[in-house]
């Protein structure tokens, strides 16, 4: 079966199959293990193509926002600081959409990557909301699928806290 941005269902990704989990564990890599630390080590963690994109739709819409406050706990992508309001643009597999689903294919090394990066933004996020902080979180996916409902979910976020603001 070959699958297209079309075919495919928003957030479907190759490693993450839905239904299908390999006894045993991993499949197997087929690069050397320094040809897949050359590949990794290129992946960016700021200023990424979803970023980019949500960046772009946030400045369409004019909204006043500080980018990769490293003041904040998990330094968030976008921050609305007046709001205390902070997004977070995260990679499906780097921060472990659906991970149950797909964990099992991964290599020791790996499943133990992701896992601590998940239990990372779980502590993060837990510290910004004792912070009095709205955390929203847009998965890579999201964004390839509907930019303008990602904008949508971050505008409702500033408009409740704005509301709560003024009710207190």
């Amino acid at each position: 079966m070959t699958t297209n941005r079309k075919t495919r269902k928003a957030g479907h990704r190759s490693w993450a199959s839905r239904n299908q989990r390999i006894p045993g564990g991993n499949r197997g890599d087929i690069m050397s293990p320094e040809k897949r630390s050359r590949l990794m080590a290129r992946i960016q963690g700021k200023n990424t193509t979803p970023e980019r994109i949500i960046e772009s739709a946030f400045r369409n819409q004019g909204f006043e926002f500080e980018r990769h406050d490293r003041s904040l706990p998990g330094c968030p992508d976008f921050v609305f600081r007046e709001r205390l309001v902070a997004v977070f643009v995260d990679g499906d597999f780097w921060h472990g959409w659906r991970f149950p689903l797909w964990e099992e294919k991964l290599t020791p090394r790996w499943r133990e990557k992701i896992a601590a990066n998940r239990a990372r933004d779980r502590r993060n996020f837990a510290r910004l909301r004792r912070l009095g902080w709205r955390i929203v979180r847009i998965w890579e996916h999201q964004v390839e699928a509907d930019p303008a409902q990602c904008v949508l979910r971050v505008q409702q976020a500033l408009e409740r806290k704005a509301f709560r603001m003024r009710t207190r």
